[in-house]
């Protein structure tokens, strides 16, 4: 099972490229609002209904928790404390983490990122505190999945198949998709 994260300004492309991805595979993929309402608007205005509140959803349980990028959505992020819980629990515990764009630096500023490859939106390096910064697309290092921005967000989706699935799969979905 895997948790999107989403808070007001999140970035869309981002985060429901890796919904229709993962459920296209039969992920049990579900967005979930750090707001106290289902409905989160989007940094482009976009609302969307969540399926979940944070606080029905077990976080800590998931196979993976995706935090999409965007401003303010990764700031708005950053600032809920539910959602730092889990992501300590969930890095202590050696369990998946996706970030995208801006939101690396939730997992950077915290140290999480120290010796690990990763990547990020332009100028929000200095936020991944003791990584070792990639110029891909995306980069899995360890436990965790960062990508690039929303122009990677398929590359993004798929790496996060070829680690819940396989590469196979992954490969096969692109193909199918015409993103080859």
């Amino acid at each position: 099972m895997v948790y999107v994260m989403l808070a007001d300004g999140f970035e869309e492309i981002e985060a429901l490229t890796v919904v229709d991805v993962l459920r296209r595979v039969d992920i049990k993929t579900y967005t979930v609002s750090i707001g106290a309402e289902r409905t989160v608007t989007g940094a482009h205005n976009i609302p969307v209904i969540a399926d979940l509140l944070i606080s029905e959803a077990d976080l800590e349980g998931a196979d993976m928790v995706v935090l999409p990028g965007g401003m303010p959505g990764s700031t708005n992020l950053d600032k809920s404390a539910a959602l730092e819980k889990a992501i300590e629990s969930r890095v202590s515990q050696k369990k998946w983490m996706a970030a995208i764009c801006a939101a690396p630096f939730i997992l950077g500023k915290r140290g999480y990122l120290k010796g690990k490859e990763a990547i990020c939106y332009p100028g929000f390096e200095k936020e991944l505190i003791g990584a070792i910064i990639k110029n891909e697309k995306v980069v899995i290092s360890d436990n965790f999945i960062t990508s690039k921005g929303p122009g990677t967000a398929l590359d993004f989706a798929l790496a996060i198949v070829s680690v819940l699935r396989d590469k196979n799969t992954a490969d096969e979905l692109r193909a199918g998709m015409q993103a080859v």
